[in-house]
C-alpha cells in the first residue's frame, strides 16, 4: 500500500488541487526523503510551476516548468492540500508552500517514501533502469510478451507479478484479488501456468486494478485520497483479508500463506496447486 489504484487516485486528486500553483518555497523536515542533493532540490524547486500530474505504475510525477519531480509513497505517504492555515500533524515531512498562498504537504509516518528531481528528458531512462512493466491496460500490456516472460521463469506466480517487470502497479492486495479471480494458485511456478490461465491473469489485472480506480483505492489501514477520503475498493475484495471466511464462489474457507515474505490469501478448492 498504496499500489497503483490508490496512487492514481492520489494522481486525480492533486491535478484538481494544485495545477497551475508556483511553488514559493519547500520546508524539508526530514532530509533523508529527498533522494536528490538537498541544496539542489531547494533550488531548483522553488520558483516552479506544477504544470501537470502524472503515474507511472506506483509512481506519482509532478510536471513543472522545467523539471519532473518523481514521488514514490511506498506504504504511508500521502498528500494533503491546505487553501490556507496548516494544522499541526505529526507525520508531516516536507512542505510545498504556493504563492496563492496554499500548501501541499507530504505526511508519512514510517518515512519510507522518496521525493527525486529529474530533468524532463531523463524520464524515460529512469523508468528503463527500474525495469519496470507495461502499464495495465489493453494498449499497453501485450499478452504474448507477457506469456513469453512467464514461460522463461521458475518464480512463483505470486512473487513475479510483484516484481514489476511483468506489468507495473501491482501490490500485495491485487495480486491476491487477480490470482483468485483467475483461479491461479500464487505458489504455482510462472512457466507452468497454461495459455488459458495466462490469458485469464492478464486479463483480470487489467479488470481488477481498473475497478479499483474506479471504486477510489483500497482502505486498509490508513489509505486517504488527496481529499482525505477512504476509498471503497476493499468493499469489493474476494480473498484478501478474508482468512477463514467462505469463498464466495465455491465456499471452501480462504486461506493464509507466506509466499516470499507475503501474507498471501486464497482459496485451496478454487485455486488448487496441483
Amino acid at each position: 500500500m498504496p499500489e497503483l489504484p490508490e496512487v492514481e487516485t492520489v494522481r486525480r486528486g492533486l491535478e484538481n488541487l494544485i495545477l497551475g500553483k508556483k511553488i514559493s518555497s519547500i520546508d524539508i523536515r526530514y532530509p533523508k526523503m529527498i533522494k536528490t542533493d538537498l541544496d539542489e532540490f531547494h533550488k531548483e524547486v522553488s520558483g516552479q510551476i506544477i504544470e501537470s500530474m502524472g503515474r507511472r505504475g506506483k509512481y506519482l510525477i509532478f510536471y513543472l516548468t522545467d523539471k519532473v519531480l518523481i514521488s514514490h509513497l511506498r506504504m504511508e505517504g500521502k498528500f494533503f492540500y491546505y487553501p490556507d492555515q496548516v494544522p499541526e500533524r505529526k507525520h508531516a515531512h516536507v512542505f510545498f508552500q504556493f504563492e496563492d498562498g496554499g500548501t501541499l504537504v507530504y505526511e508519512d509516518v514510517r518515512k519510507f517514501g522518496t521525493m527525486e528531481l529529474l530533468a524532463p528528458q531523463l524520464l524515460e531512462a529512469y523508468f528503463v533502469s527500474k525495469k519496470l512493466g507495461p502499464e495495465p491496460m489493453e494498449e499497453d500490456f501485450d499478452l504474448q510478451t507477457f506469456q513469453a516472460a512467464l514461460s522463461k521463469s521458475k518464480k512463483p506466480i505470486k512473487s513475479h507479478l510483484l516484481d514489476q517487470t511483468l506489468v507495473a502497479g501491482l501490490g500485495n492486495i491485487y495480486v491476491d484479488e487477480v490470482l483468485w479471480r483467475a483461479q491461479v494458485h500464487p505458489a504455482r511456478t510462472s512457466q507452468s501456468l497454461t495459455a488459458k490461465e495466462v490469458t485469464a491473469l492478464h486479463d483480470q489485472t487489467i479488470a481488477v486494478l481498473g475497478q479499483a480506480v474506479e471504486k477510489g483505492g483500497s482502505t486498509i489501514r490508513t489509505y486517504t485520497n488527496a481529499f482525505g477520503e477512504d476509498g471503497t475498493m476493499q468493499d469489493f475484495h474476494q480473498v484478501y483479508g478474508k482468512t477463514g471466511q467462505p469463498c464466495a464462489r465455491c465456499s471452501a474457507t480462504i486461506e493464509k500463506i507466506q509466499l516470499g515474505g507475503r501474507g498471501t490469501h486464497f482459496c485451496p478448492q478454487c485455486q488448487r496447486r496441483y
